[in-house]
């Protein structure tokens, strides 16, 4: 329950504060903010020419990770233009009606991101536990299927969050100490009894993060049971090699989503800015960084990029 003694009617416009505390710093942080939005689109815009324009890639597991880039793509291009608009031209202001976009758009995105890497851990148990069927399970109509159980997902559980926030009809503030519209950051300064607000926000984690988290634990005990079924070593390790990108993108992805949880269930509270910069990492740190991985550990990705600089340099 929220009181409040001087509320103030649901607002036309918020104000982003950005990074409470370090608002003397933006300018330093839009720096790496850019060079993060930079290396992403570059990375997964090819990333998805090298998978569209090599046929020896249309297969399901590069089909999957065509679908990642092109979330990644989505996700910071929803967040990074207008933190930097923050940072850069001190523009706070957004309407109400432009949060409750971004509170749909960029959590949805984040969801879909999740049903990705699932849709990935299932796709290397197949390719482990039935290697001789795996064209025929995860053939173009499944793949069309698993996309549109990620999206359908990801519109179920976050529709709701534009309707509820909208219910909102006042607030102890017009400041949200965010750099975008997140939806628990509105209900933080929202009057009132908000507790079905609060149910909703952890329905959203365990529907989905939490849901996905734990399928691919599973999938993953289950290929290290066949991995180490498998008598010779090297063929072990082939294995395990072929699951190395997705198990490095896992870790990245979720890493701060556990440690965000643990900490509010351990009794830890983070410095406001540190809260902030933490959740910021969910959404900007993984689409930099998955192109690398998988163009680092990818064989044929990496040939592919190889001979693309190979190509340009013979030009010049």
């Amino acid at each position: 329950m929220s009181s409040c003694n001087n509320s103030i009617p649901q607002p036309l416009v918020f104000i982003l504060a950005g990074i409470p505390g370090l608002q003397s710093s933006h300018g330093w942080f839009s720096v790496p903010f850019f060079l993060v939005f930079i290396v992403t689109i570059v990375g997964n815009v090819t990333i998805l020419y090298i998978i569209r324009e090599e046929k020896t890639l249309h297969e399901p597991m590069f089909l999957l990770l065509a679908m990642l880039s092109m979330v990644d793509l989505s996700l910071v291009s929803v967040t990074v233009p207008r933190m930097l608009a923050i940072f850069w031209m001190d523009a706070k202001e957004i309407s109400f009606n432009a949060c409750l976009t971004q509170m749909f758009f960029i959590p949805s995105f984040y969801v879909m991101e999740s049903g990705i890497l699932l849709a990935m851990a299932f796709d290397r148990f197949v390719a482990i536990w039935n290697p001789l069927r795996y064209t025929a399970i995860l053939d173009n109509s499944m793949l069309v299927k698993m996309a549109l159980a990620v999206v359908s997902r990801a519109m179920a559980v976050l529709t709701p969050a534009p309707i509820l926030a909208k219910r909102l009809e006042s607030f102890q503030t017009r400041v949200i100490a965010y750099s975008y519209c997140a939806y628990m950051a509105v209900v933080k300064i929202a009057c009132g009894d908000v507790s079905t607000h609060i149910v909703y926000g952890l329905m959203v984690i365990v529907a989905s993060v939490g849901f996905d988290l734990f399928f691919i634990l599973l999938s993953y005990g289950m290929i290290l049971h066949a991995v180490f079924q498998i008598p010779s070593w090297e063929a072990r390790g082939k294995a395990l090699s072929t699951c190395g990108s997705h198990i490095c993108t896992i870790a990245l992805f979720y890493s701060p989503v556990v440690f965000s949880v643990l900490a509010q269930i351990l009794g830890y509270h983070m410095a406001p800015h540190l809260q902030i910069i933490i959740d910021n990492l969910y959404f900007l740190v993984p689409p930099m960084v998955n192109p690398l991985i998988y163009g680092a550990r990818t064989k044929q990705i990496k040939e592919r990029v190889l001979q693309i600089f190979h190509c340009h340099k013979d030009r010049d």
